[in-house]
């Protein structure tokens, strides 16, 4: 995968939207601001992911799931949102604009499948596949919950990884193929530094049990 990415961003490099994340932040608070100023339209129903309402002619419900308020609460809001760019534009500078469009546009699409295969998503998922992917990167980096408990980024995860089992157990069929497809572009990523990390895990468990074998 790293691969191919590198020839394509040679390519076509340049095709790319820099600072992605903030635009994405700003649109989200934006559908935040304009249904708290017109309530009465209520936008998020119009914004959410629905099969049935996609087939029933509102094709816009395939994109505008992307810039849906996660939460009423203007505090909580704020602290996703800034969260969101923190690892979004964490993931950029690590990668390069066009590597970190290209991760999202994948995040959008998976999303956007598993939503017609269970019939409604949200961008909880795609956020997700987000934040796994800065703590594979950042694992190491601490980040203060609400401003004030100080967590580094690898427990996060490993929470967010209970939650995800529960979810899986106790979800339908149906949720537990959309979690796990909208979830793809994370392994399409990954799944080669990982296989080297178990691979090297291997080859240091054998040479340190021939290392004690020969020792005695």
């Amino acid at each position: 995968m790293n691969k191919l990415l590198n020839k394509l961003e040679y390519k076509y490099g340049k095709i790319c939207i820099p600072n992605l994340m903030l635009y994405i932040v700003i649109a989200i608070g934006a559908a935040y601001i304009v249904n708290l100023c017109v309530p009465n339209i209520y936008l998020p129903y119009y914004m959410i992911f629905s099969r049935e309402l996609i087939f029933a002619g509102e094709w816009w419900r395939i994109f505008t799931w992307i810039f849906m308020p996660d939460d009423i609460n203007p505090f909580f809001l704020i602290l996703s949102l800034y969260f969101y760019y923190f690892i979004g534009s964490g993931l950029e500078h690590r990668w390069g604009s066009f590597k970190f469009n290209i991760y999202y546009l994948f995040g959008i699409l998976f999303t956007i499948a598993g939503g017609f295969i269970s019939g409604f998503t949200t961008n909880m998922w795609l956020n997700y596949s987000l934040f796994f992917a800065f703590a594979v990167l950042y694992p190491d980096m601490q980040v203060r919950l609400f401003f004030i408990i100080p967590v580094k980024m690898k427990w996060l995860a490993l929470l967010d990884l209970v939650f995800f089992a529960v979810y899986l157990v106790i979800g339908t069929m149906y949720d537990r193929v959309a979690i796990l497809v909208s979830m793809l572009n994370f392994f399409l990523f990954f799944y080669e530094d990982f296989y080297k990390m178990i691979k090297n895990q291997i080859y240091y468990f054998k040479h340190r049990q021939k290392y004690k074998n020969n020792r005695y």
